[in-house]
């Protein structure tokens, strides 16, 4: 909104600096808006390009093998299943070829799942 809204006013006749000011933003943005306008289109000035972002590290056949284990008793001698331990016992059982902790802690965050609190298992809160 605020794009049609910078554009809107650039055609208007006012100045970059008057735009920015008006609306908030900084100059650089307002000129940045207006050459993709003027280079690409409307489209262009309007929108975000896509991002390519980074490849998700599990994918979604990975994350619900590795799940059920979470779930399952921690291995024996253990008392509760760790962050670091799902990442060792995930690659050891070949749920995922590498997974790193910070991938495991966001994997039982949006399961809403919290192993360490239990022993022998993992239980929603």
């Amino acid at each position: 909104m605020r794009r049609a809204l910078v554009l809107r006013q650039l055609d208007r006749g006012q100045k970059a600096a008057q735009v920015a000011a008006s609306l908030g933003v900084a100059a650089k943005t307002v000129r940045a808006i207006a050459r993709r306008y003027e280079e690409e289109g409307p489209e262009s000035a309007l929108y975000e390009k896509p991002r390519p972002g980074k490849q998700r590290a599990l994918d979604v056949g990975q994350s619900q093998r590795i799940i059920p284990m979470v779930c399952s008793p921690p291995p024996q001698g253990i008392a509760r299943w760790s962050v670091r331990l799902i990442a060792t016992e995930a690659v050891k059982r070949k749920l995922a070829p590498q997974v790193g902790r910070e991938t495991i802690r966001i994997l039982l965050q949006s399961h809403e799942l919290k192993p360490w609190r239990k022993k022998c298992g993992a239980w929603r809160n």
